[in-house]
């Protein structure tokens, strides 16, 4: 195979696209579809500074390699979960993309906030780890970007994780979630800051693909808790549709971007307000976080 844009042997082929690129034209293939989400959904500026969650794994430091480069002002936020050695190492590699690339970073450990690790959080609750943790991490990117000023918060999800996620949304017609999956959610409350997704253009292995011609170490290893979790399940069944039919998972996203979901968007807004305990935006009197928090500590007692 030869790159389509400069004839040298390539090192990757796109199926999807019908094209395949050398390393550096891979690489600027790459950038132009950050620059191009960034731009569509007017993510944020240069004149902004971005807080962008690692976790460690290949996309989130993937995409905060993109967006130092690109020159933008850029903090890295590292919550720290407490699930044994897979936190660990994940934050060990934080901690060495930013010391190598001199930006700063931010630790936040999950359990001096809630209470309790990950594990233990899930033992309290007697619920799939996945639910405590996402609403754990949900919560304290959205604290600390405001404790630190920082309008907007980015996350590594790419192509394949936006496509499972309306996959599994539409399987079960969750239609409250539908006008949430957006690459770009706008602030809809003085203390909610933007959320954006740069990286939603690119599928996994293309963005696994970047970081291993960019020398990103990274961990390879998944979450021991997201064995047997739905979203694995429902990204193998959009992989096989993808290897019989390339573009699938591209046509399957974007048409319902483009398509269908302004149809979903609710048209009496939902009434926001102020956690009585911390001060949080919620739809209730007191925040579902503080509520976790409090099922921990009863729990530990």
């Amino acid at each position: 195979m030869k790159c389509r844009k400069c004839g040298a042997a390539a090192a990757i082929e796109l199926r999807r696209h019908n094209a395949a690129f050398c390393a550096p034209d891979f690489q600027e293939f790459f950038r132009n579809q950050v620059r191009e989400a960034i731009r569509k959904y007017r993510m944020f500026t240069t004149e902004e500074r971005v807080l962008v969650a690692v976790s460690g794994g290949k996309d989130s430091l993937a995409l905060w390699d993109v967006l130092i480069d690109e020159g933008y002002t850029t903090t890295g936020l590292y919550l720290d979960l407490g699930i044994f050695d897979y936190s660990v190492e994940s934050k060990a590699k934080c901690e060495a993309f930013a010391a190598r690339r001199s930006v700063p970073l931010i630790i936040t450990a999950v359990a001096d906030e809630v209470g309790a690790p990950v594990p233990e959080i899930k033992a309290a609750t007697r619920r799939p780890a996945c639910s405590g943790c996402g609403l754990s991490k949900r919560y304290l990117m959205n604290r600390v970007a405001l404790d630190h000023g920082i309008p907007v918060v980015a996350t590594g999800h790419n192509l394949d994780d936006e496509a499972a996620t309306l996959f599994g949304s539409v399987m079960h017609w969750q239609t409250e979630a539908l006008p949430r999956q957006s690459p770009a959610l706008a602030s809809t409350h003085p203390r909610l800051v933007r959320r954006v997704k740069p990286l939603y253009r690119l599928s996994e292995r293309e963005t696994a693909a970047f970081a291993f011609m960019r020398k990103i170490d990274y961990i390879v290893e998944e979450c021991p808790f997201a064995v047997g979790a739905t979203s694995i399940a429902h990204k193998q069944v959009l992989d096989r549709l993808e290897h019989d039919s390339p573009g699938a998972k591209h046509n399957f996203l974007f048409g319902f971007l483009e398509k269908a979901r302004a149809a979903f968007e609710r048209v009496d807004g939902v009434e926001l307000h102020e956690c009585a305990r911390c001060g949080q935006v919620t739809t209730s009197t007191v925040c579902a976080f503080c509520k976790l928090s409090d099922q921990v500590k009863r729990a530990r007692a």
